[in-house]
């Protein structure tokens, strides 16, 4: 559901599991991975991320190349680069930058600091530019949650799916609303939370936190 969508692309598998790993610490984050340039530009076609965390040496096309064919397309033009890599002396974060990155990211990395990383690299690029994919993508995501909450359920197995799909989505969204600087609706997420958890649960209350959200998410 809603989150800040991170596409991280290098050629070691281990590495991506570390970063997918310690990205997944932050629910306000969703992550998917490419091995290699020209399956990422394919992937950031696909699935538009908020931001691309690159390798700088990968095989075949490098870092630099895959920043490069992303300017060249429309459709990823705009996406911010933030590059992984161990050659972190200033001249080459100099020449990264004035490739068109919008950070480096030295290896090796902290994993248990990762996200907050990450976070300030978002931070830095202006959360005006990542309002309008996030905007889009929360109201559909919300369409879609009130619709399941809405399906009736007959069983008590059902019910029980519901309020944890139901949390899942409200904790994700609190997150990815706290990067971006909506507040209030982090607010009104962190509420549904609440409700969906509450040891005293009631389909009124989860409905009313679901409703404020829903109005929240309609005014921005």
């Amino acid at each position: 559901m809603t989150a800040l969508r991170i596409l991280h692309v290098d050629d070691e598998p281990d590495i991506r599991e570390l970063v997918g790993l310690s990205l997944g610490l932050d629910q306000a984050f969703s992550v998917r991975s490419c091995d290699r340039g020209r399956d990422a530009v394919a992937a950031a076609i696909d699935w538009p991320p908020d931001l691309m965390l690159i390798d700088v040496m990968m095989p075949g096309m490098d870092g630099p190349a895959t920043l490069a064919s992303l300017r060249q397309r429309p459709q990823t033009a705009d996406i911010p680069v933030v590059f992984m890599t161990a050659r972190a002396q200033s001249h080459e974060l100099e020449r990264f930058k004035s490739l068109g990155a919008s950070g480096v990211i030295a290896k090796p990395f902290d994993p248990m600091t990762l996200a907050a990383t990450v976070r300030s690299h978002l931070h830095a690029l202006g959360v005006a530019a990542l309002r309008a994919g996030f905007v889009g993508r929360l109201r559909s995501d919300v369409k879609t949650v009130v619709e399941r909450w809405s399906a009736p359920r007959t069983d008590a197995a059902s019910s029980v799916a519901a309020l944890a799909e139901l949390q899942a989505f409200a904790q994700t969204l609190s997150g990815a609303a706290d990067v971006l600087g909506f507040y209030d609706l982090r607010r009104f997420a962190d509420m549904l939370a609440e409700a969906a958890t509450s040891p005293a649960i009631t389909q009124n209350r989860v409905d009313q936190a679901l409703a404020a959200l829903v109005a929240a998410a309609e005014d921005i």
